[in-house]
């Protein structure tokens, strides 16, 4: 590895830690910004003045903003999250038992989506103009114009409701069988899938038509090249960067999709910690999740361009 890419690595990664700083500032901000006290909220209204008070000196909530930021910016840095206002507990701990079951959520939709997306984008480009691109194209346009919350209610309504194959709500214990795996899995898989594998494949197919109509493929055509050749040889090693870019940034809309997905389905992870963290005014859980989905977004969209770059000798130069 030159040089040259080591230190384009180095510039993205560098880019990364400060935009990851800049958005926990915002993180802090917005957090702050929000109606309602969190000691009140975690007391009840019943609570005395004497007992917010208190709880609020306990967990320094009556500092300055910018002293509770740097204490809390110092603690991220020792793995620290702070203790949740609500439950007392670390956030740590909190969120460890959450994180491991959203990572799963998303490496299930990963592994289904990303092969269907990417063979329907090559399979759409290939056949540009076709019937099967046009049924390709009208699909996933159809489906990336359908909000998430609209594609898991009608999943519910008719793979629970009104068939019964499946429970409305995600199955929150131990995988013994495949109906235990089914029932926690399969719908907030299905309505994830349904949307990240429109944008995939819409990417993936304008990707692919770039290539195609590059000079370097005409000359392989002209040279007697079969069709597959053309594609796989020529066409898909130079789309890799671009398909790689566009597989990053659907997945990333996992961790906006997630969250509406794991509540409507009752699905324990991450999300639905975060979303019930905001109704209790638990700030310090809620500034560690947010600050994990941003993290997720940018350490994607990193791998994104680290790909682009290794795939294409004029970025590497």
């Amino acid at each position: 590895m030159n040089r040259n890419i080591v230190g384009l690595i180095g510039r993205r990664v560098a880019v990364t830690a400060l935009t990851l700083l800049i958005v926990s500032i915002i993180i802090f901000v917005i957090t702050n910004l929000l109606p309602g006290d969190a000691a009140q909220a975690a007391l009840g209204q019943e609570a005395t003045a004497e007992t917010v008070a208190a709880l609020r000196q306990q967990f320094g909530l009556d500092q300055a903003p910018w002293l509770r930021y740097l204490h809390w910016l110092m603690g991220l840095a020792h793995g620290d999250f702070g203790l949740s206002l609500s439950s007392s507990m670390p956030v740590s701990e909190m969120i460890a038992g959450r994180l491991p079951k959203s990572l799963t959520l998303a490496a299930i939709t990963t592994l289904v989506s990303v092969p269907v997306a990417v063979s329907a984008g090559i399979l759409a480009a290939v056949n540009r103009e076709s019937v099967i691109d046009r049924i390709v194209s009208l699909g996933t346009l159809s489906l990336v114009a359908t909000p998430e919350f609209l594609i898991a209610t009608v999943a519910v309504l008719v793979l629970a409701v009104k068939l019964h194959w499946l429970s409305a709500l995600s199955y929150d214990g131990e995988i013994e069988s495949v109906h235990d795996f089914l029932r926690a899995y399969a719908m907030p898989v299905v309505t994830l899938c349904a949307v990240v594998i429109a944008q995939m494949a819409r990417m993936t197919r304008a990707a692919v038509i770039e290539q195609l109509s590059s000079s370097y493929v005409e000359m392989a055509m002209l040279k007697g090249a079969s069709p597959s050749r053309v594609v796989l040889r020529h066409a898909l090693p130079n789309a890799i960067g671009p398909i790689a870019n566009a597989i990053a940034l659907s997945l990333s809309y996992l961790l906006g999709g997630v969250i509406v997905v794991e509540t409507i389905f009752n699905y324990p992870g991450l999300a639905k910690l975060m979303v019930d963290a905001v109704s209790n005014r638990d700030f310090p859980l809620v500034q560690a999740c947010t600050l994990l989905f941003c993290l997720g977004y940018l350490v994607l969209v990193l791998l994104a361009d680290l790909c682009a770059i290794l795939s294409n000798p004029r970025l590497r130069t």
